[in-house]
């Protein structure tokens, strides 16, 4: 029987992970902050789904994480799709920091979690929903950009990590572009919009093969591969990459 904790997955992309596992006949933990999204989750497929409300935000929601894992009866996938992000050129600080307490302190406590669970279980695998805009620094949204830098490096130091004390962890880096979600419900033009339904395609066939990252699609792998040719200089000249 196999088992994902899915943290992040009330709707977008988490959501729709969980719906295509449900269908591939996992058993799903389901975690996020609104009850009456989960419990509609968990209508879907009462025998397959727990749930738990969870605020990655608050210092008990490692408590919360393992008490999902114990209902579901173990782990097998972490994947980790909360996360929050806003165009603030404005620099509101209010926004940065609450950006920084979800994609860092948040990310942080609930990656640490999964693995040590998987540390003290014989491993399993974590999963994350990163980003493109870590690539380089988006002038439309600081603290989000910087936060997403911030999760590839702390995945990459925790494969490394699992290396050293010989733990059978894997990890995958999921990095799409721009999604229709809600947290692009700003009316900004964003360009390639994707669904989440494609979306989480992609994403579940990438974790069949247990994929090291992934960009999310291809036109956002191109995108990629020449944003990380241009030199800081000219970056910092370009108005095109931030969206209006």
């Amino acid at each position: 029987m196999n088992r994902i904790v899915i943290v992040g997955a009330t709707s977008g992309i988490g959501l729709e992970v969980a719906r295509i596992f449900l269908r591939k006949g996992w058993q799903v933990g389901a975690a996020g902050r609104r009850i009456e999204a989960l419990k509609s989750l968990q209508a879907e497929a009462p025998q397959q789904v727990k749930i738990e409300p969870i605020d990655i935000t608050h210092n008990d929601a490692p408590q919360h994480l393992e008490q999902l894992i114990n209902r579901l009866g173990g782990m097998d996938l972490y994947f980790h799709a909360s996360g929050v992000g806003n165009r603030n050129t404005t620099l509101n600080p209010d926004i940065e920091i609450a950006t920084l307490r979800t994609n860092g302190e948040g990310f942080v406590r609930m990656i640490t979690t999964a693995f040590n669970w998987f540390r003290n279980h014989n491993g399993g695998h974590i999963a994350a929903i990163s980003s493109i805009a870590g690539t380089k620094g988006l002038g439309a949204a600081p603290a989000y950009s910087a936060t997403k830098r911030m999760q590839n490096t702390y995945l990459d130091a925790l494969a490394q990590l699992a290396r050293m004390e010989h733990l059978n962890i894997r990890f995958t880096d999921i990095r799409p572009g721009f999604v229709a979600t809600a947290l692009l419900s700003d009316n900004s033009n964003y360009p390639l919009l994707m669904s989440p339904e494609k979306v989480a395609l992609n994403i579940v066939q990438a974790l069949e093969h247990k994929r090291r990252r992934i960009v999310i699609d291809r036109r956002y792998a191109l995108l990629v591969f020449f944003w990380r040719l241009i030199p800081a200089w000219l970056w910092e000249r370009l108005s095109w990459v931030n969206i209006r």
